[in-house]
């Protein structure tokens, strides 16, 4: 199968509201994604924990204590993915779903974001690297490192956090990875300034598109994702002729709202051998850059 030669993606800066049911939360859900699926795009990404926003369909003695949240946000693993697969097919497009709490048979909780496609398939990835509020939290690191190939190109996913870790980016796209999805969830400004600058640095480093998705406006009744703050963008290196300063779209601070552009995949892989700078090729020239500590599983979800 030749390789993609553009990827058209919407990232979602999607609001944390109060669903008073499990129905509402659903309609929420079906009218942001055919919103998102509007935009041309076959790519829709949500943002991390966006999930927790379930939460509050059960009220307070569910959404006031972080365990309880953990446990029953859980329990909805499967139903939410199901959705996104059934909205997936419905309107032809690849989702990302807001990731979530997912226990594992040792009773641990980890970060995981599902990739969904319009066939069915499902892809995971958990989060690697816990930040304090997740260690604090009881969310613990998941594994492996994977890489998704897909019919729109080969997908790694690095949640929030982990988008601040070069080596983890390099090994996915050592894997084959054309793009890296970055669901965030941030509290504080500099907490999204972080994650974009990840973001920013990783397309430049390795000349792909970087998607950054957060989360959005208070929630107050939410122990967990009371305050959220950032902005949507999609990312790939300055160089001329793909785009001067890097941004291919970026939305606008706090707004709810999708952010959509197109990704030309074939003129970065061109930039590797023939742009201003090298940045991929001249990644070894780095002291201590190889070899890789990070293995990384590739998925077949075609």
């Amino acid at each position: 199968m030749a390789a993609p030669q553009y990827l058209k993606v919407a990232s979602a800066q999607y609001p944390i509201g109060q669903p008073a049911s499990l129905e509402e939360w659903e309609a929420k859900i079906t009218h942001w994604v055919a919103n998102g699926a509007a935009t041309g795009a076959e790519l829709l990404v949500f943002p991390e924990y966006a999930a927790i926003e379930q939460a509050a369909c059960f009220g307070p003695s569910v959404y006031k204590d972080l365990n309880t949240t953990l446990e029953r946000v859980a329990e909805l693993a499967d139903q939410r993915v199901a959705l996104h697969a059934a909205l997936a097919k419905t309107h032809g497009v690849h989702i990302l779903v807001g990731s979530g709490p997912a226990k594992h048979s040792d009773g641990r909780f980890v970060n995981a974001a599902q990739l969904v496609t319009p066939t069915g398939k499902v892809g995971v990835q958990e989060k690697l690297i816990m930040t304090p509020f997740e260690h604090n939290w009881g969310v613990t690191a998941g594994s492996p490192l994977r890489v998704f190939e897909t019919a729109l190109g080969k997908l790694a996913i690095l949640i929030c956090y982990d988008s601040e870790f070069p080596l983890l980016a390099r090994a996915a796209v050592e894997a084959g990875a054309d793009a890296i999805l970055v669901p965030s969830c941030t509290e504080r400004i500099s907490g999204y300034f972080r994650v974009r600058t990840g973001s920013q640095a990783r397309a430049l480093e390795n000349t792909i598109v970087t998607v950054q998705s957060p989360t959005v406006g208070d929630a107050p009744w939410s122990p967990a994702v009371d305050f959220n703050v950032g902005a949507a963008g999609i990312y790939v290196p300055p160089e001329h002729g793909v785009s001067d300063n890097g941004v291919l779209a970026e939305g606008i601070l706090n707004a709810e709202q999708w952010v959509s552009a197109t990704a030309d995949l074939s003129a970065l892989r061109r930039l590797r051998t023939s742009g201003e700078m090298r940045n991929f090729g001249d990644w070894p020239s780095q002291p201590g850059a190889e070899p890789l500590k990070h293995t990384v599983d590739v998925v077949k979800l075609i």
